[in-house]
């Protein structure tokens, strides 16, 4: 009963608010103020804060096991814990580390693991390129710290599960080794909107409405150049590490979900696809209040640390 009024809230209150932008992509929108007034949002208690910069932009680093207001130097010790590099959602255009910090946190807790966040370069003033970029210099980041590979999760939700997989597959061409586990909360997976817009999933979501997929799609090809971004589901999938996904039944990115396992276990990597019936668009954020959404996290913080003391 909570997450249908929920959903219905959500349907009520921001999917129109979301296609009003969609539809007029053009008008001043101050994107960037969502994230400033998420400001206040409290952490979870039990974790230090250490600002990070990396090369071209700012990430937080969580220290599992040091508490609020003691100082966090940001330094790993081989072999000593578990760190999640955490990509934040947000359509590669808004939210931020403010916004999408009591989620990671929650997740870090799960998990019993350190959080590193990055504020990665966004659209339209800068490329998906450029935010994978980023998202790189957040993994070389925990690697310099001593962190191991095999007790490294890659996770995000929506864009952020985009560039989850994005930054998986590029560590390869870099050389670079794969992390332990990827985790992916409602993916967008494929910038190209039109199997998203052909199933009925999408007409029922109760958050995204198909005019933003179709903007973000013309926003993000004008921001690439003359270098298309590859989407993760049309990439070379072999090899990456094993990957929990998670998405609600009725949202627009179930398509993306569904065929992003589907790949990647034609590929032989091995994949758990977990469908949460009737959830809303990144419902773990809500693990406050809805019960499906704390056990979704709690089911997050398993495959973390299955796959590190595995």
């Amino acid at each position: 009963m909570r997450s249908r009024v929920f959903a219905h809230t959500v349907r009520l209150t921001v999917k129109p608010f979301l296609d009003v932008w969609g539809r007029y992509p053009g008008l001043v929108w101050p994107a960037g103020l969502l994230d400033y007034g998420a400001r206040y949002l409290q952490p979870t208690r039990g974790i230090g804060r250490h600002r990070v910069r990396l090369d071209n932009c700012a990430a937080e680093w969580w220290e599992h096991g040091v508490s609020r207001g003691e100082a966090s130097t940001g330094e790993g010790t081989e072999g000593s814990g578990t760190a999640i590099l955490y990509l934040h959602g947000g359509g590669f255009m808004t939210c931020g580390l403010n916004t999408h910090r009591v989620l990671a946190l929650r997740i870090g807790a799960a998990s019993q693991a350190s959080v590193l966040t990055v504020d990665y370069r966004m659209l339209p003033r800068y490329s998906i390129a450029d935010s994978v970029a980023d998202c790189i210099s957040g993994y070389r980041w925990l690697l310099d710290r001593g962190f191991t590979p095999d007790r490294i999760v890659v996770a995000g939700d929506s864009a952020g599960g985009f560039l989850t997989f994005s930054t998986a597959l590029a560590l390869a061409g870099l050389g670079l080794p794969q992390p332990a586990g990827l985790v992916a909360l409602s993916p967008l997976t494929d910038l190209d909107p039109t199997m998203k817009l052909a199933r009925a999933e999408g007409r029922e979501c109760p958050l995204i409405p198909s005019s933003v997929l179709l903007t973000l799609a013309e926003i993000a090809g004008r921001a690439d150049g003359e270098t298309p971004t590859v989407s993760p589901v049309d990439g070379v999938l072999t090899g990456l590490p094993p990957v929990l996904i998670q998405v609600g039944s009725t949202e627009m990115l179930y398509v993306d979900a569904e065929l992003m396992a589907q790949r990647l276990g034609a590929a032989g990597v091995p994949v758990v696809l977990e469908v949460w019936d009737r959830q809303v668009h990144v419902f773990q954020a809500a693990a406050d209040i809805l019960p499906e959404a704390a056990r979704a996290v709690a089911r997050i913080g398993e495959f973390v640390r299955d796959r590190v003391e595995g």
